[in-house]
C-alpha cells in the first residue's frame, strides 16, 4: 500500500518532470529564434547549450499556475525581510566557451569551493576523485570569475528543498557554452532516491551528460532520482547560511520562485588543500 508521504513524493517527481519537458521545448524555441536573429544581424551568437534543471527550472508562468493550488501560500515578498547583505560592487562577466576544459586539477587531492554570498560564506568540500570532469569545471570557471555578482535564482520549499545557483544571465536557462558528463550517480549518500542535506549537485536538463554552470545546494533531504551528479557537501556553517535563506522563503508562494531573500554570489573561489 502506497502511503501519502510516497504519494505526495511521486507526485512531486511527476510534477519536475512535467517542468522539464516543457522548459526543454522553451530552450529549443529560443534556441531557434536566436539562430534567426544572428543570421539577420550577420552575427555569430553562441546561446546557451543546456536548460539547467534540479527536476525543473523556475522561468515557466505556466509551472506557477498549476502548481498554486497545490502548495499552502507564504508570506507575501513585502511582508518577509530580507536577511541578506547589499550585494558588492561589479559585474557578471559575459563569457561562453566552445567546449569543456581539459581536466588539469590533481585528481588525487583535496579541494574546497568557497561562495562568498551576500548571505554569508558557503564552504563546500568538492568530491574530487568521485567527479573529476565536474569539480575540474568549477575550477576553471572559478577561476574566470565566471560565478562572481550571480544570483542564485532559484528556492524551492515544496517537494524538494533546493537553492539553485550557478546562471548568470539570472533566467534558468544560462550556461557557460559547453556540458560535461554525468558522474557519481551511484555515490554512497544517494539512498532510496533522497538526496540528502548539505549535498551539492549539478542541475540538468532531465537528459544526460547536460550539466553545464548551475547547480543546487540541498538545505533538506530531497526526493529526487539519482540523476543529478552530487560533487560536494556544504559546511555546518554553510548550512546555517542555507537555512537562513530558506526561512525567508521565495516570492511566488506557491514553494518554487526566486528567493525573497537578496543571495548574489560575490566571489566563488575553488582551492587545492
Amino acid at each position: 500500500m502506497v502511503t501519502q508521504e510516497q504519494r505526495k513524493r511521486q507526485l512531486a517527481r511527476e510534477k519536475f518532470l512535467r517542468q522539464q519537458q516543457r522548459r526543454t521545448a522553451a530552450r529549443r524555441k529560443a534556441r531557434m529564434r536566436n539562430s534567426v536573429i544572428a543570421s539577420v544581424l550577420g552575427v555569430i551568437v553562441i546561446g546557451s547549450l543546456t536548460l539547467y534543471t534540479t527536476g525543473v527550472l523556475k522561468d515557466d508562468k505556466d509551472d506557477k499556475s498549476n502548481t498554486s493550488a497545490e502548495a499552502s501560500p507564504e508570506a507575501s515578498p513585502s511582508a518577509v525581510k530580507d536577511p541578506c547583505e547589499k550585494a558588492a560592487a561589479g559585474s557578471v562577466k559575459k563569457l561562453s566557451w566552445k567546449k569543456e576544459p581539459a581536466v588539469t586539477i590533481d585528481k588525487s587531492a583535496d579541494y574546497t569551493m568557497k561562495l562568498a554570498t551576500t548571505c554569508g560564506d558557503i564552504d563546500i568540500a568538492l568530491k574530487t576523485a568521485a567527479a573529476p570532469h565536474t569539480v575540474n569545471s568549477f575550477d576553471f570557471l572559478a577561476g574566470k570569475g565566471y560565478f562572481d555578482h550571480t544570483k542564485c535564482h532559484r528556492l524551492t520549499t515544496n517537494g524538494i528543498y533546493v537553492l539553485q545557483c550557478g546562471d548568470p544571465t539570472g533566467s534558468g536557462s544560462g550556461g557557460p557554452g559547453y556540458t560535461i558528463p554525468d558522474e557519481n550517480l551511484k555515490d554512497k549518500s544517494l539512498k532510496d532516491n533522497v538526496y540528502p542535506a548539505g549535498t551539492v549537485a549539478m542541475a540538468n536538463t532531465g537528459q544526460a551528460h547536460t550539466g553545464g554552470s548551475q547547480f543546487f545546494l540541498v538545505y533538506q533531504d530531497s526526493s529526487l532520482p539519482p540523476s543529478y551528479t552530487p560533487f560536494g557537501t556544504v559546511s555546518a556553517e554553510g548550512m546555517k547560511v542555507l537555512k537562513k535563506i530558506a526561512a525567508a522563503g521565495e516570492n511566488t508562494g506557491a514553494g518554487d520562485g526566486a528567493p525573497n531573500a537578496t543571495v548574489v554570489i560575490n566571489k566563488a573561489t575553488v582551492t587545492k588543500s
